[in-house]
């Protein structure tokens, strides 16, 4: 019974393809949809993949118009590698289920299209920063996932990047900021600035979330091209100091032949003239000699034991202090400002960059000068001994360029040229970063926010500062506030914002203030004064200088007391280090219109400092 049983159920079992599954579906029904899914799948992945080219994202004139004729100059279109990222490595998400979201979010998109919001070049720039807006905050909300498609930080090697891109990426490792933080506008027009600051500020926020762990390759990388740049600065210290050497021992014969010559020619003319010589009781030809010779060697120290740096100064336009703290204006403003980053941490080397950009206009200069040089390239020598800072400066005279917006074109015709050497401590905010940088305001003469002459002429502090020719340099420690960002139409800067004369004593008696010291090359002038609430060009010890221009190279010597009991004037002692800075005014040049160094630090027998003025 049981075999008959078993072989009835033989004969009526279902065929493979008719067996049923899950839901009563049959194998068979199984396969022909899974048949069916891929060939749906594989249309609509065809479909959907058609819409991510470049020749698709183009396709329409409001693309091909804008954005892709902005974004064919860039890095990312045309490489020496020939990598191309296109529209959708940036804009669509690699992941399917992100991927599918976009393309929903897009049909917003094709309504704008389809209605013509962005039909014309007008409209499209109208909407502009609204669209990239979008971008942005997608971007920061992903940690900038498609810009990791190609780029991840953790991959980068510190050896072949900038001062400044290494200084920022390790920012970016233990703060936690993404990529569209500091990389907007590398395909497109930026509209970055176009922001306000609250929309600044929380966009490019740092997010905890995103804090990475810094990979040893990244700090191993790192190192080595320290060790590499060390050994480099070394070589090429070395360098320097053996061409001054043998510069030395050629000034010194020379001017052991040239004594000889003259001696020897002051000895004959004395025994040609014994006999009237007899009458007098002393030579006046050689005391006058003995006079230019005693002059010419009050600065004659040997420079060839003296620390020497070559610092590169740059034109700054209207880039004050202000303009520096301030995100829309810098984007180093934030590591400025909350960490403490010096302006030589990362742009040491790129200040010839920077002075071409603003000298031309491009940046931070409403009245470019035609012809005016973006930077100098400045040899830096620095020495002392007991009593003595010396300190050497030689550059290369640059061609006349005319001033259009001054008659003559010569802004201050009785001096060529004029040095301005600054000092401070780290008592004066920004000084350890910054340098001199703090003295200079939105709000200055020349500058951006410069008040009007009415507005000066009545003011209630005409009495205790300044004024008379607009407003000077100053400092941030002789103002109840300064205003930074400017929101809401207020004037950048705090000029007349003074503090009491009490507080101000107060404030300069606790050593926050400038030492500033000026050689006016005309008139042959030594002023000596320092920099608080205004700019006091009187005061200090002085100083001695001499300036020659010869076959086209400026040589300013500088001899300053290392002590001073004089207010505003800075002491200097041995081993300490000095904030310090310098400007030099070329061609005829005065106002903000000179040439400027970053901060640097002076150190007086200090190896640690970025000039050290070492020992006799």
């Amino acid at each position: 019974m049981k075999e008959q049983n078993s072989a009835e159920e033989i004969l009526h079992k279902p065929g493979l393809m008719k067996r049923r599954l899950i839901l009563g579906t049959t194998i068979g029904g199984a396969v022909a949809f899974f048949i069916v899914g891929i060939i749906f799948w594989g249309g609509f992945n065809t479909a959907m993949e058609a819409t991510n080219t470049l020749e698709f994202c183009i396709g329409c004139h409001e693309m091909e118009a804008n954005v892709y004729q902005e974004y064919t100059p860039t890095i990312h279109y045309s490489n020496r590698t020939g990598v191309r990222a296109g529209c959708p490595d940036c804009h669509v998400p690699r992941p399917w289920i992100h991927k599918i979201v976009r393309k929903i979010q897009a049909s917003k998109e094709v309504f704008s299209w389809l209605t013509g919001k962005i039909d014309t070049k007008e409209e499209f720039e109208e909407h502009r920063l609204t669209m990239a807006k979008s971008v942005w905050k997608a971007m920061k909300e992903t940690d900038s996932r498609e810009c990791r498609n190609c780029h991840t930080i953790e991959s980068m090697n510190p050896e072949y990047q900038k001062p400044r891109a290494r200084k920022q990426h390790m920012n970016a490792f233990k703060e936690g900021q993404t990529c569209i933080d500091c990389h907007k506008g590398i395909a497109h027009n930026n509209v970055r600035h176009m922001l306000t600051d609250e929309e600044l500020e929380t966009l490019e926020k740092p997010n905890p979330e995103y804090v990475r762990e810094v990979p040893q390759m990244y700090i191993d990388g790192l190192a080595r091209i320290e060790e590499k740049e060390a050994i480099e600065a070394e070589e090429e210290q070395k360098a320097k100091q053996a061409a001054k050497e043998k510069e030395q021992k050629r000034i010194d014969s020379a001017v052991a032949d040239a004594l000889d010559s003259y001696k020897a020619e002051l000895e004959a003319k004395a025994a040609a003239q014994a006999p009237k010589l007899l009458k007098t009781s002393a030579n006046p030809q050689a005391k006058s000699a003995a006079k230019k010779a005693e002059k010419a060697s009050s600065i004659n120290v040997n420079w060839s034991k003296a620390g020497n740096r070559e610092i590169t100064l740059f034109y700054p336009g209207q880039t004050s202090i202000e303009w520096i703290q301030n995100g829309r204006d810098h984007g180093g403003a934030r590591p400025f400002v909350k960490g403490g980053d010096r302006c030589v941490t990362c742009h040491d080397k790129e200040t010839a960059d920077m002075g071409a950009k603003i000298v031309s206009g491009e940046k931070a200069e409403e009245t470019p000068i035609p012809g005016k040089r973006g930077s100098i390239a400045v040899n830096v020598d620095a020495t002392h001994d007991d009593e003595f800072l010396y300190m050497r400066f030689s550059w290369e005279n640059g061609e006349h360029a005319p001033v259009p917006f001054v008659d003559g074109g010569k802004m201050d015709p009785e001096n060529p040229m004029k040095l301005a050497l600054m000092l401070s401590t780290d008592d004066v905010e920004f000084a350890d970063r910054a340098g001199c940088w703090g003295t200079c305001h939105h709000d200055a003469r020349g500058m951006p926010d410069a008040p009007e002459k009415d507005a000066l002429a009545v003011s209630e502090f005409a009495s205790q500062i300044n004024l008379g020719e607009g407003v000077t340099k100053y400092l941030k420690e002789s103002r109840t506030k300064l205003e930074i960002k400017g929101r809401r139409g207020k004037k950048r800067g705090g000029w007349d914002k003074l503090k009491s004369a009490d507080e101000i004593k107060a404030e300069q008696d606790a050593g926050k203030y400038m030492d500033i010291v000026r050689y006016k090359s005309g008139k042959n002038v030594v002023e000596d004064g320092h920099i608080m609430a205004d700019r006091t060009m009187t005061g200090g010890q002085g100083a001695e200088f001499d300036a020659k221009l010869k076959n086209g190279t400026w040589t300013v010597l500088v001899k300053r007391k290392l002590k001073s009991d004089k207010p505003g004037d800075i002491s200097l002692e041995k081993g300490k280090v000095y904030n310090f800075g310098f400007a030099i005014h070329d061609d005829y040049s005065n106002s903000r219109f000179h040439h400027v160094s970053l901060g640097y630090k002076l150190g007086i027998g200090n190896s640690d400092a970025d000039i050290n003025a070492e020992k006799q």
